[in-house]
């Protein structure tokens, strides 16, 4: 009682994260719910199924811990009813039963239960079970916020790049061309993730240039060529407080520098141009080369893969060239070009 009492003291910021306890045995609930608290849990506790349903109401617990033979509602029922919602569906579930028999030991597993627990139960095996179970939800759950991350931050580029004159599908081809480049240069998966959304969000600064500048067929003058050459800056500077995107800013800020110094915002030479902006920087070029615009014709693919060539050691990074050329010869651009 007296760790429980400390916890609430402390309050729910404290907390590894809650967990409902299901169980109808006084002494097994509340032995429980001490043993989960002093290991920094908030514990919410039911006697019964049914109990458990009303306190999933009121607060949805980041894993279920769950007897089976029970009163009014067994286990195998309230985890039925768990499972029904749409809200509750993804709870890690396990079951911790007297119960030892296979049959019922696969009953509950073809449940699709996370897990299955004999009483008596040591300490440590409860809590490997249940910091098992967090952790791989954590996983899951990271898994799925970084893909929404990514699939909003493509709703946005797509966007921007209406506003720009380009035909559908530019963010996908550059984000591709770049990666298929990277993976061709042995970048691992922790890089090509920054990568990635540098390549999505490359020209997002974009989005403070007017749309009289971005629209207009004829050439610009000097001051609405300064205006576009801001986008780099604004696009990096827009996204630099955001942690999970911070390896992506220098890729923003740097796509259009050149291997020979003459690019822009900053100038850069040689190898001080960040890797992942030397790649979206041929990326972007190629694709830019064999899109129609109202200011530049579309040329053809081979056309367009021989000034990059070209232009190695120039314009564009000789290492990434090099790999650019092997995934051409694979056919791999051509590919993705067809795709988007």
């Amino acid at each position: 009682m007296r760790f429980r009492i400390l916890a609430l003291i402390l309050g729910f910021e404290m907390s590894k994260g809650i967990i409902l306890i299901v169980e109808d045995n006084d002494v097994m609930r509340e032995g429980l719910e001490d043993l989960l608290t002093m290991e920094g849990f908030m514990v919410i506790c039911a006697s019964n199924g049914k109990q458990g349903l009303e306190k999933l109401d009121q607060t949805i617990p980041n894993l279920i811990l769950a007897d089976i033979a029970m009163p009014e509602m067994d286990g195998f029922e309230f985890f039925h009813a768990v499972r029904s919602r749409q809200d509750w569906v993804t709870i890690p579930f396990i079951f911790l039963t007297a119960r030892a028999e296979t049959v019922d030991v696969i009953a509950g597993k073809d449940l699709g239960a996370e897990d299955y627990l004999i009483k008596p139960i040591t300490r440590e095996e409860l809590m490997t079970a249940v910091r098992a179970r967090l952790a791989r939800t954590r996983q899951l759950q990271v898994a799925q916020l970084k893909q929404a991350y990514q699939s909003s931050l493509t709703a946005l580029a797509k966007a921007i790049e209406l506003r720009d004159n380009y035909t559908g599908g530019h963010i996908e081809r550059v984000k591709a061309y770049s990666l298929a480049i990277a993976r061709q240069l042995g970048w691992n998966e922790n890089k090509l993730e920054s990568l990635r959304y540098g390549a999505i969000l490359h020209d997002i600064g974009k989005i403070h240039i007017r749309e009289s500048i971005l629209l207009k067929s004829t050439p610009l003058n000097q001051a609405e060529k300064e205006e576009i050459l801001k986008h780099p800056v604004i696009g990096s500077e827009m996204i630099v407080d955001i942690p999970y995107l911070a390896e992506a800013v220098p890729i923003v800020r740097h796509h259009h520098e050149r291997w020979d110094g003459d690019g822009y915002p900053d100038g850069l030479m040689g190898e001080k141009i960040p890797e992942g902006a030397r790649i979206v920087a041929i990326a972007d070029t190629l694709d830019a080369m064999i899109t129609e615009r109202p200011y530049s014709p579309a040329v053809p693919l081979g056309e367009a893969v021989e000034e990059i060539l070209r232009n190695g050691g120039k314009q564009f990074d000789p290492l990434s060239v090099t790999a650019f050329k092997k995934i051409c010869e694979s056919g791999e651009i051509k590919e993705i070009s067809e795709k988007y």
